[in-house]
């Protein structure tokens, strides 16, 4: 039996280095082709970074930050800082100028790794700002430093650091490491208040990825594509989870190149969040509409047939030859070319980060592509609970062994275990808030159905009151009216007004497309949105979108917006959740007028 200390991610990392050696623990983009990096090339480097950073005088539990996209670099730069028994601070490679301000001197990071010429201009402008950042340094070759003496590339920053000495000093860091020591202070988005600092510990990520053991398999043959940020809990989680394994991970920097990504990487398994399978979903509907009778005929037999095929393999129902047969017909000729797009060669995909509806769920299931579909959140080291091989449409799945789930007033999902974070960093007040009787206060309402199921239905502090005294779940109907593919983005507005209303930015590559082959004239987003005939488009798609909605929860007026809401303007947090209070006040004439 192991032992606790066995899951010390630096352990774990070692252990592979030795045991992998020239498999190809890394894959990424350079250019037009892809590089690899063996499991040796990848230890020398974190070992060669660790020993810079020794030499720099980091100290046990210092913090260390990274700015950057997903790129090998920022994990090696994280597994240095942890070889190094310091803490990794992760920034978010979109966060505005203040934001990264406020982290910095929150963490006290003296010095900040970056990616690319957009994190360094930012972080650059911040050396005077900042009352601790002394170095920055710079992961991409090809970024202009322009002279600044607190900026050093990489490649210089390593340097001739990996002398006997600082070797000896780095073995000894290890030897004294703690599963007790931090491991990270990932901050949340802060849609409300300032960011918080969530503390998660070496035993935090042990217990996560033993218990992953329990309800996943993951093998050193299997490929991850890694293109949410690793800024992120869920992609940093899984990261660590793909390295424990002995898998692949492959690398791209740019998560709107996923597309190009899936075709040549052909990954086995990737972390998504639901946005991303509805626009896969909502790219096919619309061809189907494009697609002759006998073409739409065939897919919709097809998928008839998959999803008879589903259920009774879902039930444990005897499969008849019949049955069989025809699904066999269905997936060559529809499913197989469906999965094309993905790969082709997938054979599950976490999926968390917000709400998947339950038929864009089930049509992914139907065509043979695996979603492991799951909820958790950032203080309890992502999962609390996931799909295993039984699939219940409607819920996010069982939790994880070992960890414990109740409900508490206001029907509050409260989670303990030892994925719970140890706290807020220098909040002890929000930290005490967090948290009743030991338990984690989630801030998401639901319930456990009778086979053990947890089941969200809204997020308790957004709950929106109309006038009519009816409450309103936001996520319920943005998630319903932003699966169109003629939207990109909504913001429900519903806190103490007669009824409900949207502002509704159209995706506009879409739109424009559709507007010219029915001869549309404009010369600019506004001309377009203005159009009578594209209003009443959105109109007739709102109607059908909400069918199955209570009428209280029904869009009745909504405003087309000519640009996406903005992360730089502050109505975005890094982790795109919408920040209402601020949208509320910069569109506030533009929502009085759909009450006037």
């Amino acid at each position: 039996m192991q032992s606790v200390t066995d899951w010390h991610l630096v352990r774990l990392f070692r252990e592979r280095v030795s045991q992998y050696r020239d498999r190809i623990a890394i894959k990424y983009q350079q250019g037009r082709s892809w590089k690899t990096i063996n499991w040796q090339q990848f230890g020398h480097r974190v070992d060669a970074l660790a020993c810079a950073l020794l030499r720099e005088g980091i100290g046990v539990q210092e913090k260390v930050a990274i700015f950057a996209r997903n790129m090998p670099d920022w994990t090696i730069a994280d597994l240095a800082i942890l070889s190094c028994r310091a803490v990794t601070v992760p920034l978010y490679p979109t966060s505005t100028t203040g934001q990264a301000q406020y982290i910095l001197n929150d963490a006290e990071a003296r010095i900040l790794f970056v990616g690319e010429q957009e994190q360094f201009d930012k972080a650059e402008s911040l050396l005077s700002g900042t009352s601790v950042l002394e170095k920055i340094v710079v992961l991409d070759p090809g970024v202009d430093i322009r002279n600044c003496p607190q900026a050093v590339y990489l490649k210089d920053f390593i340097g001739c650091a990996t002398t006997t000495a600082f070797r000896d000093l780095l073995t000894a860091r290890f030897e004294s490491s703690d599963m007790d020591d931090l491991v990270t202070l990932i901050y949340t988005s802060g849609t409300t208040g300032e960011p918080k600092g969530v503390m998660l510990d070496y035993r935090n990520f042990g217990t996560a990825l033993r218990l992953h053991d329990q309800r996943l398999l993951l093998t050193e043959a299997d490929v991850s594509l890694c293109f949410l940020p690793l800024s992120h809990v869920f992609e940093r989680a899984w990261t660590f989870y793909v390295m424990y394994r002995g898998a692949t991970n492959a690398y791209i920097r740019d998560p709107a190149a996923v597309r190009e990504a899936l075709a040549s990487v052909r990954p086995t398994v990737m972390c998504a969040v639901p946005r991303f399978y509805e626009k896969i979903h909502s790219a096919i509907m619309a061809r189907v509409e494009q697609a002759t009778p006998f073409r739409k005929r065939l897919f919709r037999w097809a998928l008839a047939t998959g999803e008879r095929y589903f259920q009774r393999q879902q039930s444990g129902r005897w499969m008849t030859p019949g049955l069989r047969l025809t699904h066999a017909i269905a997936d060559k000729l529809v499913f197989q070319k469906l999965r094309v797009l993905v790969g082709g060669r997938v054979r599950f995909f976490p999926c968390a980060g917000a709400r998947l509806a339950d038929d864009i769920n089930l049509f992914f299931q139907v065509i043979g592509l695996n979603i492991k579909y799951g909820y958790g959140l950032t203080e309890t080291t992502a999962t609390v609970s996931c799909y295993g091989d039984a699939i219940a449409l409607g819920s996010i799945g069982k939790p994880l062994p070992e960890v414990d789930i109740r409900i508490g007033a206001d029907n509050e999902i409260q989670v303990r275990g030892g994925t719970v974070m140890r706290g807020y960093y220098r909040k002890p007040e929000a930290t005490r808030e967090a948290f009743i009787d030991g338990w984690f206060r989630t801030g998401d309402a639901g319930y456990i159905d009778d086979q053990g199921n947890l089941v969200m239905t809204e997020r308790i502090k957004e709950l929106m009151k109309t006038s009519g005294g009816k409450y309103v779940a936001p996520q319920v109907v943005e998630g319903t009216i932003v699966r169109d593919h003629f939207v990109e983005q909504v913001a429900i507005i519903a806190d103490a007004r007669k009824f409900v209303s949207a502002l509704i930015v159209p995706a506009y590559e879409a739109l424009e497309e559709y507007a010219r082959s029915m001869g549309v004239k404009f010369e600019s987003r506004m001309d377009l949105i203005r159009d009578q005939s594209i209003q009443a488009l959105f109109q007739q798609r709102l109607e059908s979108l909400q069918k199955e909605l209570p009428r209280f929860e029904k869009v009745k007026k909504f405003t087309l917006l000519p640009r996406e809401f903005s992360l730089d303007l502050g109505e975005m947090t890094p982790t795109l959740k919408l920040r209402r209070k601020v949208i509320m006040e910069r569109f506030g004439k533009e929502i009085e007028a759909m009450y006037t």
